[in-house]
């Protein structure tokens, strides 16, 4: 009788572990989906329709839909310091899963243009074509040509084309990550390099190892079936000894963006180029919009940037 005893309580401890168990891994994978849903709003949060026309900074003025093409969506806004002399210019390219956004969305915008016009800098806000009309190498070729016409036009608003800073967030970070790696897109058509380039938040460097495994269908609706432009739109293969420093910005909550940016990094290394990845502990839409507020994530993206250049450090300082 004791036997029996001990056995059913065996048999029933096991029984409530296992249930437990199982509850367990139900709350895990329920607070997985959750956050994989929340991530994947986050990389759509750039379609919003909030435009950025709140009163401007002391000091700053704007000039608005700029085109650098025949199409509506070919368009840049530039703000511009009063005073600007030889300016460094920050380009920005806003994100949206390659598919929606605006260049004057106010995360996109605003704080950026607070922290940096003031300081001397100019800063453009570009838009391009988006899905279904322009698949992201179409993107990063309306970029390229937004960049050049933004050259072109620099000494106009006391700006330096020599001195190009790429900016993007999310699908826009994909973009100038490509840009930054592949500069067959940019041959003949940018005059002058730019400085560097800063990555915020892409979780988009190695195209081919998204595909290959669960991914967002958003991916699919961007990079569709073909294996080889899955390749080719990868910073991570286009990567060469010749691509100029990057910063590669990544949120520590989300484990397929800091790990391809250590990817993307690891193999930069190997090849003698400059790639610092930034992890910090905030979400992907933080990472866009409290760039140019919160302090310290600010100074650290500055440090990066003063790196490229002598003035550009010397503005950062003042």
């Amino acid at each position: 009788m004791f036997r029996f005893f001990v056995i059913f309580a065996l048999l029933f401890f096991i029984c409530q572990v296992s249930v437990a168990g199982t509850f367990r891994e139900k709350i895990r994978e329920r607070i997985k989906k959750r956050h994989v849903q929340q991530v994947q709003d986050e990389m759509l949060e750039d379609g919003g329709d909030c435009g950025y026309h709140s009163p401007l900074p002391a000091g700053v003025r704007v000039e608005r839909d700029i085109a650098y093409g025949s199409d509506k969506k070919q368009k840049f806004d530039v703000y511009i310091p009063v005073q600007a002399k030889v300016a460094p210019v920050i380009f920005m390219v806003h994100g949206g899963a390659w598919s929606m956004g605006d260049k004057a969305i106010q995360r996109v915008v605003k704080n950026k243009v607070a922290r940096w016009v003031p300081k001397g800098f100019i800063f453009i806000s570009i838009n391009y074509r988006l899905l279904p009309d322009a698949g992201p190498l179409e993107q990063a070729r309306d970029v390229v040509r937004a960049v050049s016409v933004a050259q072109d036009k620099a000494e106009s608003w006391g700006g330096d084309s020599s001195k190009f800073i790429l900016m993007g967030h999310s699908a826009g970070a994909h973009l100038v990550a490509l840009l930054a790696t592949d500069r067959s897109l940019s041959a003949g058509i940018v005059k002058k390099p730019w400085l560097g380039t800063v990555a915020l938040d892409s979780a988009a460097y190695d195209v081919v190892k998204i595909m290959e495994k669960r991914h967002f269908p958003l991916y699919d609706k961007a990079f569709g079936s073909d294996k080889q432009y899955w390749k080719v739109a990868s910073p991570f293969y286009s990567l060469t000894k010749e691509t100029m420093p990057i910063l590669a910005v990544c949120s520590s909550r989300r484990d397929d963006s800091t790990a391809q940016a250590r990817q993307f990094a690891k193999k930069a290394v190997s090849l003698g180029v400059v790639v610092n990845v930034l992890e910090k502990d905030l979400s992907h839409g933080e990472i866009n919009s409290l760039l140019g507020e919160d302090k310290v994530y600010t100074e650290e993206v500055e440090a990066f940037m003063a790196s490229l250049n002598e003035l550009v450090a010397n503005m950062l300082l003042e």
